[in-house]
């Protein structure tokens, strides 16, 4: 991507002079399932979603990574494994996988057998053979992998951050990056321009609330949001935020217990179209949900 390249429109966005529509209810609320173990069968019902006709793209457009659901119709096995299904919305989920693979070995198996649409590894500062088979495996499955690097809330100079960069990428081979303790403020979107400038893969930026508008512009997707549930009820979306499609916001959120995770699954699936919801205080483990098919009228 040009470091001088702003983005006003990419694939999942809502093209100029549209307004997204909103998904109709169906009677009683939305039927809201979490579906990491189904499978589609030839005779099985999904709901399309929202599309856009895609524009072409301008000289110095950063083409975003594929936004989940779009193309609408039928979904693949493939994909559906990887999905959280609300009402007639589809919405991805993320994964901030936060443990050792030496020291979690039982929650790597149950994260493999049901790879999940993003899975963002905290890999370190030495390379840890362990990674290796793991991404192998979380690839083949058709997960995309991100690599988290803390940029320190814009403190850590851009160099460095892009050394993390290129060091992970030749260790692993992930172009996909996960920029994590992100600034929000206008004044340090310059830093971050010079960090983003050239990658390749797709980029994920985490400031962990709705940051400056222009940060829309330097990457695939937004972390609008991490943090506990007690926080989550107070959000409130901007209107600038409203008018880009959900698929480029992530919503990352911990503490959910068992009695609000289908009410906090309907309201981040209004927001945002890749989504993690963490019955413990952070993401040190899987939520116990995780791998079981829940439905909830």
């Amino acid at each position: 991507m040009s470091g001088n390249a702003a983005r006003d429109w990419t694939p999942g966005g809502t093209p100029p002079g549209h307004e997204r529509p909103t998904p109709p209810m169906p009677p009683g609320g939305p039927d809201v399932r979490v579906l990491p173990d189904t499978h589609v069968t030839p005779d099985a019902h999904v709901t399309p979603v929202e599309t856009w006709p895609e524009p072409q793209a301008g000289p110095g457009t950063r083409r975003s990574a594929p936004v989940l659901g779009r193309g609408g119709g039928r979904v693949s096995e493939q994909e559906e494994v990887r999905l959280l299904e609300v009402g007639q919305a589809l919405v991805g989920a993320c994964v901030p996988a936060y443990f050792s693979p030496g020291e979690a070995a039982d929650t790597w198996r149950r994260l493999l057998a049901v790879p999940p649409r993003l899975v963002v590894l905290d890999l370190g500062e030495e390379r840890e053979a362990a990674y290796a088979p793991i991404v192998g495996r979380l690839v083949a499955a058709g997960s995309e992998v991100l690599a988290r690097v803390d940029t320190d809330f814009g403190l850590r100079a851009a160099a460095d951050v892009r050394a993390d960069l290129r060091r992970i990428r030749s260790w692993y081979g992930l172009r996909g990056v996960f920029l994590d303790q992100v600034a929000a403020d206008a004044d340090r979107l310059e830093h971050y321009r010079e960090i983003v400038d050239g990658v390749r893969g797709t980029i994920v930026l985490n400031p962990g609330v709705y940051p400056d508008p222009g940060y829309a512009a330097l990457a695939d997707v937004l972390v609008t949001f991490e943090g506990p549930l007690a926080a989550y009820r107070a959000i409130r979306e901007p209107a600038w935020a409203r008018a880009l499609a959900r698929g480029r916001f992530c919503h990352l959120i911990h503490g959910v217990g068992e009695r609000v995770r289908v009410a906090t699954l309907r309201k981040a699936a209004r927001l945002a179209g890749t989504v993690h919801l963490s019955d413990g205080p952070g993401w040190t483990d899987l939520p116990a949900y995780y791998g079981r098919r829940i439905v909830a009228g």
